[in-house]
């Protein structure tokens, strides 16, 4: 048995799900900027409720590790390791750009053994945080920092289908529209509900991280922006 909190704020969507064996009991998700820290712990409390099920009879928190939002990421990995902390509960780590492909192939029906899937985060200007993975799911290229341009993913689009999704995938319509080959996706929104596969996975593996020393992917170091006078 496992009954899984799950915590995905790396993006713009803040969202909240409840998962046992494997199966979302209730899932809260507001996709909109700079909520998370005001509505993290409220959707927390409303999918235990919703489920029927006090946080003592939590077995594990699992939360998006990145790369994303540098503010968003730290608030839903301090919120998950303070509930590991005050519930003695082990914290399960799942890399967002896996648990994205894993949410679209999952609901998209389309696919084919010779499709890939390429989830973008967008890190402003033209560069997105990405990797590509194949219609199984498993990982073809590692996660990357990618400047998007006419050029990118040729090899690929030149052999395959490529679908591009996530709140990046935008970034490719203007530059990416003479690629026959080139899926563009452009209203997927990322939820919680998408890390229940890896997290049962890596919880019957009893793969958890160090609660004290666990931190966030963030890819690239954080810059702060000036304040508009």
């Amino acid at each position: 048995m496992s009954l899984i909190l799950q915590i995905e704020t790396a993006t713009t969507s803040c969202s909240i799900a409840l998962a046992e064996n494997g199966q979302v009991l209730a899932a809260r998700e507001l996709n909109e900027r700079n909520v998370h820290a005001e509505v993290v712990t409220v959707f927390t409390q409303e999918v235990v409720k919703e489920a029927g099920k006090t946080m003592d009879q939590l077995d594990a928190v699992a939360v998006s590790s990145g790369p994303g939002s540098y503010t968003g990421l730290r608030i839903g990995v301090s919120t998950a390791k303070g509930l590991c902390y005050a519930l003695d509960k082990p914290l399960i780590a799942i890399e967002t750009l896996e648990a994205m492909a894993a949410g679209f192939k999952a609901g998209y029906a389309g696919l084919t053994e010779n499709t890939l899937l390429c989830p973008m985060i967008d890190a402003r200007r033209m560069e997105v945080y990405t990797a590509l993975f194949d219609s199984n799911g498993s990982r073809v290229t590692p996660t990357s920092a990618e400047i998007i341009d006419e050029n990118s993913f040729a090899n690929f689009l030149a052999a395959q289908q490529v679908i591009f999704f996530g709140d990046g995938a935008s970034k490719c319509k203007a530059v990416l529209a003479h690629q026959p080959n080139a899926v563009i996706v452009d209203d997927f929104i990322n939820s919680a509900k998408y890390l229940t596969e890896g997290a049962l996975k890596r919880f019957n593996e009893g793969r958890f991280e160090d609660v004290a020393y666990f931190e966030p992917f963030y890819l690239k170091d954080f810059i702060a922006g000036k304040k508009a006078l």
